[in-house]
């Protein structure tokens, strides 16, 4: 390797989180707004630029942190995008890194020192995003429609007690299909990786419906055998 190659200059990281929330029944994704050129006003998801002495699991704390006043949530690398052009400034690579969480934490933000504005929006009403980041966000929606079936990451969603009828909703939502509520229970109830509680809850305070919540099992659910 020759460092006086020029070609190895001006090179930078940007991390990049798609965090992903269910709020009512409505699959969403938080999104920023820049503050700044490039792309000032623009929607994008939440990250920024890695310093020199940082890892990029260090970086996306911080950035979330500076960007939405968000701490403690669990994200995982999910692909790394290399476009030589993603950046009008200078070449970029990204880190992009998926997560969930309650939606407990939906009013914990707004404006910071570092965005204009975060909000929550539905996937299907997504505004057009600045850098890349819509191609982004496609690939993480990918990406935990399968890690749904593969790892306790609807346990974020759900730290706590839910209904059958909810967890079915928020399955159908990522997924973006109707699921069949007798099969989708069945083959959830069978695969050990929720158990019932003592507890029950009143729909419409009429109906009264039983509370569930995930065990600690690492048991895996697959929706399709």
């Amino acid at each position: 390797m020759n460092l006086n190659d020029p070609r190895y200059d001006n090179q930078g990281l940007h991390v990049v989180l798609a965090l992903f929330t269910v709020d009512k029944g409505k699959f969403k994704v938080l999104l920023i707004k820049r503050k700044n050129q490039p792309f000032l006003g623009k929607w994008i998801l939440v990250g920024g630029c890695a310093y020199n002495n940082e890892t990029g699991e260090e970086a996306m704390k911080r950035e979330l942190q500076e960007k939405t006043n968000i701490k403690n949530i669990d994200f995982k690398m999910f692909d790394v995008f290399t476009d030589p052009n993603r950046s009008p400034l200078k070449r970029m690579i990204a880190i992009g890194y998926i997560g969930v969480s309650d939606a407990s934490i939906i009013e914990s933000f707004k404006k910071t020192e570092k965005a204009s504005d975060a909000d929550w929006f539905e996937i299907d009403k997504v505004p057009e995003l600045g850098y890349d980041h819509e191609i982004i966000l496609d690939k993480a929606i990918s990406t935990l429609k399968q890690e749904i079936f593969t790892s306790n990451i609807m346990k974020k969603l759900f730290p706590n007690t839910f209904t059958l009828p909810q967890l079915q909703t928020t399955y159908e939502k990522i997924l973006n299909i109707k699921l069949d509520r007798r099969n989708f229970r069945k083959k959830l109830l069978n695969s050990g990786i929720i158990q019932e509680t003592d507890k029950t809850i009143k729909i419409d305070n009429v109906k009264t419906t039983k509370l569930y919540t995930f065990t600690e099992t690492n048991k895996s659910f697959n929706l399709y055998k």
